[in-house]
């Protein structure tokens, strides 16, 4: 059976075939909003001296040249190690508060980074590891916040913004890396306001040029943000992208001159954001899953905004709700693609009030299945819809229920492949066992069902009896689903 896993996998069409592909690491799209035209000599890590001009940088200091008496700056003392940040506690959390101990930060955050997490299930685990407030390992080799930025960046990675945000901000925006992404949060989500409040009230950060331009024209010191970027062109400190961007952002004579700017390969939120202002905006569909929160702006309209959700729901980085309320608000205007499955639960929901699903759960989950969505109708529905029932309502009730770990009146057999034999739990790097079992469980989508069920012995061993449980679920309804379409 498990050899036939990954062409049934690939004619239902799920959500996890799109996931598959490695996304783009939030390292490489980050606007750099700390770092200066040479970004990998200049960039700042954990561990590195302040970079110039910020307080404790080595040095000349800076001399006044006035007897004015400065503003007075208030800020935050440092949190100490941002790897142990996080935004609930183990217990809550139900994982192992010692996760992380025995374990060098550097080798969990390449395998926090590159751990594949494409069934619901795992996705769901894995962002409680990275929001986790855990210890971080008592000796590591690694500068302090190497594990903390892999967090964040990985919830950037998947889209989940509004949870890397939070995280952001609980370890304080006191280094530049940690402000850097919360000045390009902000840009993604369309408040360029408080992206340059955040950077002109932040001591001791120190914004790149095209950052600093940007935001002196946002406060509406337009001369001065021309005299920074003539200033800026003249000693190189800027690309010749950044140079022409800005120089149409700034100059109000190139809006009607007909000129379309090239798009750079590398684009960040930055570039992103000045391009809409300069009246050139750009798709969000090929670009990382974090700039579809762009779309959700209610400026936008309700068929982008949709298609958005959908993209991010696909990859579990908003609620279902948020979706499916969504879905609702208003009436489509044509038909095909979103438009019919947002017409598909208006029905729904209509049926679901009413109380008779037999034509209208069969007709959204053909829709849904279609677009390779079915599990994120699981998500938004599966716990409104009734146990008992007949025909084929009550079959796609009873696996959608499943599918999320509900209680259904037929119980699901699973696959044996999925059985192995117990193991031991670890008595130290469970972090490491935890995220490699997690590996193992994502190879049950690509046919690989005995590796799958080794990975799931070690979640068990880890305590997680209830999220081995619910991915071997997952696992086993995908021939269900083959039955079913």
């Amino acid at each position: 059976m498990s050899s036939r896993l990954l062409p049934l996998a690939m004619m239902l069409g799920l959500a996890w075939s799109a996931q598959a592909q490695t996304p783009l690491s939030a390292s490489d799209w980050l606007s750099g909003s700390v770092r200066g035209p040479d970004r990998e000599s200049s960039a700042w890590r954990p561990g590195d001296a302040p970079p110039p001009g910020v307080p404790g940088a080595p040095g000349p200091k800076p001399v006044a040249t006035t007897g004015e008496v400065g503003s007075v700056q208030v800020t935050r003392l440092g949190i100490g190690n941002p790897d142990s940040v996080g935004l609930r506690t183990p217990r809550k959390a139900g994982l192992p508060a010692d996760l992380w101990q025995g374990s060098d930060a550097a080798t969990l955050a390449g395998l926090i980074l590159r751990t594949p997490a494409r069934l619901p299930a795992m996705n769901a685990l894995l962002d409680r590891v990275l929001t986790t407030q855990l210890a971080p390992p008592a000796q590591s080799a690694a500068p302090q916040g190497t594990l903390f930025l892999a967090r964040a960046d990985r919830l950037l990675d998947g889209g989940a913004v509004d949870r890397a945000q939070a995280l952001l901000i609980a370890a304080g925006p006191s280094n530049p890396e940690i402000f850097r992404r919360l000045f390009d949060i902000a840009l993604l989500e369309g408040d360029e306001a408080r992206a340059c409040e955040i950077m002109n009230t932040t001591p001791g950060i120190a914004p790149s040029f095209a950052a600093r331009i940007f935001c002196l024209a946002q406060t509406g010191d337009w001369a001065a943000a021309a005299i920074s970027l003539h200033g800026a062109e003249t000693l190189g400190l800027l690309d010749q992208h950044q140079a022409v961007l800005l120089t149409h952002f700034l100059d109000d004579a190139y809006v009607d001159s007909g000129e379309t700017l090239a798009t750079p390969d590398r684009m960040t939120p930055l570039d992103f954001r000045i391009h809409e202002a300069i009246g050139q905006p750009l798709p969000t569909s090929s670009l990382p899953i974090a700039f579809a929160h762009s779309d959700l702006r209610p400026n936008n309209g309700w068929k982008a905004r949709l298609e958005a959700a959908e993209r991010l729901a696909r990859a579990g980085a908003i609620a279902p709700a948020t979706l499916r309320a969504l879905y609702t608000e208003q009436s489509p205007a044509a038909s095909g693609g979103v438009w019919e499955r947002a017409g598909a639960m208006r029905t729904l929901e209509a049926a679901l009030a009413s109380g008779d699903l037999s034509s209208a759960l069969p007709s959204a989950f053909d829709q849904f299945h279609q677009a390779g969505m079915a599990d994120v109708l699981a998500a938004m529905i599966a716990a409104d819809l009734p146990q008992d029932g007949e025909g084929r309502a009550a079959q796609i009730a009873t696996w959608l229920r499943q599918w999320q770990g509900l209680p259904a009146p037929v119980p699901l057999v699973l696959d044996p492949a999925l059985k192995a034999d117990p193991v031991q739990p670890p008595a130290t790097q469970k972090g490491e066992a935890l995220l490699t079992a997690m590996a193992d469980i994502d190879a049950g989508l690509d046919g690989d069902l005995p590796r799958a069920g080794r990975g799931l012995a070690t979640l068990r061993a880890l305590g997680l009896g209830a999220e081995a449980d619910l991915a071997a679920a997952q696992l086993s309804l995908l021939p269900v689903m083959r039955q079913n379409p």
